[in-house]
């Protein structure tokens, strides 16, 4: 055995629940003797609210308890770790520096209830960060409140309802295409939209004749992703933008991808009324696991009248929060949005500026382009063209050997890799959605390319050893389906050597 690989496998530490852990009587602290009188517990709380005792309630050390955690963070893959291709996702690496800024005692230690003119820094920033957005997306105004992307899709339909309503009437029906988001439709029927499906043409785009057949005085808006869910750019934005605008509609954006053209095409250029940014996606804000995010609103002056409030506004050489707009949809999010996530973002423009900006856009296209490029001759690929942030195969070329996305996802593990996104968009069959971001090295992509072509020569030299990935993996191929309707979310056994322990 070689030196270097002494240790490599041998820690793979397998982890039992706490539950099976510890032992009776264990503790991880110790507290001195009470120096106050002790009140029974049914003298403050309602007797029903009270529990004395969780059946098989695990006690342990403090050393237990932090191997158990750190152990199963071990478990978990991140962008910090290796390359992750998640199309849509847009999992790039995020810069330390922008950890630091935000770790800065005036952001990090800000409370929400302090008096403005101790929140000057706070609200100079976030002031400054609207006006960023504004410029890079051709918006007149933003909103910072919303707290993810899709709370950003709720936000703008909300606008477009309350303004068409300040107009005489809310309309009746909202156009989704085929490709969009599945978040985009819930959050038209949430606002009370019917939603009506639009689908893509042979080429891949929203054709402005398919709009303008469904378009009239009922349609309240369209719904357009750009660059799409199949990474391509929808070259006739702006015709279908006048389609919907010559019969008093209007046009939201949903800016996911507004990575691959950033500091290059701007939406508001384009026709567009509303659009949501993906600070944690575009501006490298960490996301994943439900959070941190944030999802930012630009909008055209004419909706101005109702965005949410507060809203921050300088006065003079002051920063203000405004709660003055009779016309505002009200609050989406407590206080004034997820600000651990705007001062990261901040930080992100402000390192790049301009500049650093379009190369972002650049770089993520000549990523996506190279990896498309290298695995069109392995892997079905639904639309062969220049593509922007990310790109779209398909198994058709595995399935006569019985070999599916699922299968193929699988066995990348057992090469190092975390899989892309699989079957998104739905309307290709068996899609993998592959999107490498500008963070990415020409040496990490390679790698890639050359484990995805291992693959799709195995599904055809042997398409068992696909089945049946991943192999090198802490666990094997899951009963997924199972796992889902099936689920064991409770513990019914006991920890060696524990009865019970009180709660009190």
């Amino acid at each position: 055995m070689k030196d270097e690989t002494i240790g490599i496998q041998g820690l793979a530490f397998h982890e039992p629940l706490l539950f099976e852990q510890g032992s009776q009587g264990r503790r991880g602290c110790s507290l001195p003797e009470n120096d106050v009188p002790e009140v029974k517990p049914e003298r403050l709380l309602p007797k029903k609210l009270l529990r004395h005792d969780v059946p098989g309630f695990p006690e342990l050390s403090e050393v237990e308890v932090v191997r158990h955690f750190t152990r199963l963070s071990q478990w978990n893959y991140g962008v910090d770790l290796g390359f992750y291709p998640l199309g849509s996702c847009t999992m790039k690496y995020s810069p330390k520096i922008n950890e630091e800024v935000w770790r800065l005692p005036g952001f990090s230690r800000a409370h929400p209830y302090q008096p403005e003119s101790l929140a000057q820094g706070a609200l100079e920033l976030m002031c400054e960060l609207e006006q960023y957005l504004a410029e890079v997306s051709g918006m007149d105004r933003v909103s910072l409140q919303p707290a993810a992307g899709a709370h950003g899709e709720l936000l703008g339909m909300m606008l477009i309802r309350a303004y068409l309503e300040s107009k005489g009437s809310p309309r009746k029906r909202v156009l989704v295409p085929d490709s969009a988001h599945g978040t985009n439709p819930a959050s038209a029927a949430i606002c009370g939209y019917q939603c009506v499906q639009i689908k893509s043409g042979p080429r891949g785009y929203v054709e402005p004749q398919a709009v303008a057949e469904v378009m009239d005085e009922d349609v309240a808006a369209i719904m357009l992703t750009n660059p799409n869910t199949l990474g391509l750019f929808e070259e006739q934005i702006a015709e279908i933008a006048k389609i919907v605008h010559s019969k008093g509609g209007q046009v939201y954006c949903d800016g996911a991808n507004l990575n691959a053209i950033i500091g290059i095409s701007r939406p508001g250029d384009t026709g567009i009324d509303v659009l949501h940014f993906n600070l944690h996606k575009t501006f490298s804000v960490p996301h994943g696991g439900g959070g941190p995010g944030a999802g930012p609103v630009g909008l055209k002056a004419h909706l101005a009248p109702f965005m949410p409030v507060p809203v921050v506004e300088k006065k003079g050489k002051r920063f203000v929060l405004n709660y003055n707009l009779p016309s505002s949809v009200g609050k989406v999010r407590a206080f004034y949005g997820h600000f651990a996530a705007l001062v990261r973002a901040y930080a992100y423009i402000r390192s790049l500026g301009p500049s650093g900006l379009r190369r972002v856009a650049e770089v993520s296209v000549i990523n996506a382009n190279y990896l498309m490029s290298q695995l069109k001759s392995h892997y079905h690929l639904p639309y062969d063209k220049f593509c922007k942030h990310e790109c779209v195969f398909s198994d058709a070329r595995q399935i006569p050997h019985e070999v599916h996305t699922l299968d193929i996802a699988k066995r990348l593990m057992d090469y190092g890799f975390h899989p892309p996104t699989i079957y998104f968009p739905l309307i290709v069959r068996g899609a993998l959605m592959i999107e490498p971001t500008e963070t990415e090295s020409r040496e990490t992509l390679d790698q890639f390319i050359a484990a995805m072509k291992r693959i799709a020569e195995e599904a055809e030299r042997d398409p068992e050893l696909v089945r049946s990935a991943p192999h090198k993996t802490k666990v094997s191929r899951l009963d997924e389906v199972k796992a889902a309707r099936q689920p064991n979310l409770r513990w019914k056994g006991k920890a060696p050597g524990q009865g019970g322990s009180s709660a009190g």
